[in-house]
C-alpha cells in the first residue's frame, strides 16, 4: 500500500477543474493511483468474505466526450471483464465526500432476483446494516439517506423498486465528508473501510440467497 496515504483536500479539488481533458488528466494522475492501490488491497478480503473471486475495476470514464466526470471510483465484482452487470462494491469520491457502497445498478440483469432475496430477508438486512449507513436509489447522484431516516418502510420501497422499475438502482454504505480527519489518516481510514466492507459483504451474500 505504498502508493496509498489516505485522501487529501487536493483529491476532492480535482472536481473543480474546468474542462474534460484537464479534469481527466488530474483524475488519472492524482486520484487513480490511490484507487488502484485500494483495489489491490481489498480484492483478497472481499473474495474471502463473499466466497467468489473479486476483481477490481477503476473507472475509466471512456465514453465521455464533453462533460467532465463529477465523481470517480474503484469497483469490485466477481467478473474479470466488468462490474456493472453484477452486484458489486465501490469506493469513490465526489467533490464533497468519499463513498463506500454495495451497489446494484440498472445494468444488472438479476435485479429482480436480488430484490426478492433482500425483501425476503428484510428484517435481517435492517438488523445487519447500522442505522447511520446510507441508502441511495441512483449512483449518478451524490445525495443519499440514512437508514434511520428511511426506516423499514423506506428501505422496503427501495428494495421493491429495484424489481419494478427498469432504471432502478440500490446502493447501501457510508459517506465520509471531505473534511473528516479520518480521510488523511491512512491506518484509521483503512480500518473504517474494512469495518464497512465486513457489513456490506454480508449484505452482498444475503442478496444472493436463492439466486
Amino acid at each position: 500500500m505504498s502508493t496509498f496515504t489516505g485522501f487529501q483536500q487536493e483529491d476532492f479539488d480535482v472536481f473543480n477543474i474546468d474542462g474534460l481533458d484537464q479534469r481527466m488528466e488530474a483524475i488519472k494522475s492524482v486520484i487513480r493511483p490511490k484507487l488502484e492501490a485500494l483495489g489491490q488491497h481489498f480484492a483478497p478480503a472481499l473474495s474471502v468474505a463473499t466466497g467468489s473471486e473479486m476483481f477490481f475495476h477503476v473507472a475509466k470514464h471512456a465514453r465521455r466526450t464533453v462533460n467532465p466526470p463529477v465523481d470517480t471510483w474503484v469497483a469490485w465484482a466477481a467478473d474479470k471483464r466488468g462490474y456493472k452487470k453484477h452486484p458489486h462494491f465501490q469506493i469513490g469520491l465526489w467533490g464533497t465526500h468519499l463513498f463506500v457502497w454495495y451497489a446494484v445498478i440498472y445494468e444488472a440483469p438479476a435485479k429482480g432476483v436480488i430484490s426478492h432475496a433482500l425483501g425476503e430477508h428484510l428484517d435481517e438486512v435492517l438488523a445487519l446494516v447500522p442505522d447511520e449507513y446510507h441508502w441511495s436509489p441512483d449512483h449518478t447522484q451524490p445525495q443519499s439517506t440514512p437508514q434511520e431516516v428511511l426506516g423499514k418502510e423506506g428501505v422496503q420501497k427501495l428494495v421493491d423498486r429495484l424489481a419494478g422499475v427498469k432504471k432502478a438502482e440500490l446502493l447501501c454504505g457510508i459517506t465520509i465528508d471531505r473534511h473528516d480527519p479520518v480521510l488523511t489518516d491512512k491506518d484509521a481510514l483503512l480500518s473504517r473501510l474494512e469495518q464497512t466492507f465486513s457489513v456490506l459483504a454480508k449484505l452482498y451474500n444475503l442478496s444472493r440467497t436463492g439466486a
